[in-house]
């Protein structure tokens, strides 16, 4: 007998068969004054009880003659014989999702992880899945967890972390491969997350911030490098043109003295240099009110 308490259920429309039949049987035996017709009836009853069952929309289930398979049932109401038919465990043909698990294994690179996937599967042939496995959720749970555990040895870490999806197909050929003789597909598998040691975390944590901080400062230095080769191309243009070094000297001066109550002092060796004593003189005098010296 499978072991599937679901195989003993029974059916409403064998349920009130009996108590119609009861009734109808004691009806009789009050009409007759007997008890033939009540023990009557309660056995056909009790007939219609066991024989009648009905299976949903999505399930499957196999007679046994003798021990014989003789063919699938279902869905709907269907018979069968007591005592000489017995049934198998309902099959259920929707998609079903098993949770499997690989706690401390070792990856490629020798780094313990704990893996949880979702594996989706569905019956596309009950007989098969009936009469060739004795338990086929079981099964493939067991064989998920093995197949996973397998996969987790031959990768590397920042594949498991960075390539979940490549894994999970990988995981879901192998256990299709396995389960197609069965009457079983499996539809896809799904890494729902990789955790590694506490440990281990904070050590790479550690070496991500340092990385970043090597390429920020390579960065940095790179920089420094581009602006110290453009000061010494300006210093080459001012070099030989001093009309140019002149003029951004005056732009300087300029941008120093715009802000309003900014003062800034300027040696008169560079003021004669540049010619802004005159300009100076000039723009004072400008601004004069008339009749001021």
């Amino acid at each position: 007998m499978w072991p599937d308490q679901r195989q003993m259920r029974l059916s409403s429309v064998g349920i009130t068969l009996l108590v119609v039949c009861v009734a109808v049987g004691g009806a009789a035996a009050a009409a007759t004054e007997t008890r033939a017709p009540l023990a009557i009836g309660a056995l056909v009853g009790l007939y219609f009880l066991f024989s009648i069952r009905v299976a949903d929309q999505w399930e499957k289930v196999a007679v046994l003659r003798f021990g014989r398979f003789t063919g699938l049932r279902g869905p709907g109401l269907f018979w069968m014989i007591p005592i000489v038919d017995r049934l198998s465990r309902y099959v259920d043909q929707r998609v079903s999702v098993s949770n499997v698990s690989a706690e401390s294994t070792l990856t490629r690179d020798t780094v313990p992880v704990n893996v949880d996937a979702i594996v989706f599967w569905m019956v596309w042939n009950p007989e098969k899945a009936i009469l060739e496995v004795q338990d086929f959720t079981q099964a493939i749970t067991l064989s998920a967890q093995t197949a996973l555990r397998e996969s987790i040895g031959r990768h590397e870490l920042h594949q498991m972390v960075a390539e979940r999806e490549m894994l999970g197909k990988e995981l879901q050929r192998i256990l299709d491969e396995k389960t197609t003789p069965w009457g079983i597909t499996v539809q896809s598998v799904e890494i729902r997350d990789v955790q590694i040691p506490q440990a281990l975390q904070d050590a790479m944590s550690r070496e991500a911030q340092a990385e970043r901080e090597r390429r920020a400062r390579t960065i940095l230095g790179l920089a420094e490098t581009e602006i110290a080769e453009m000061f010494g191309k300006a210093a080459l243009t001012y070099q030989t043109n001093p009309v140019a070094l002149h003029l951004r000297a005056m732009n300087m001066l300029y941008e120093a003295i715009k802000e309003k109550g900014a003062m800034v002092i300027v040696p008169s060796s560079a003021v004669e240099t540049m010619g802004l004593g005159g300009m100076l003189a000039t723009t004072s005098l400008a601004g004069a009110k008339p009749g001021v010296m």
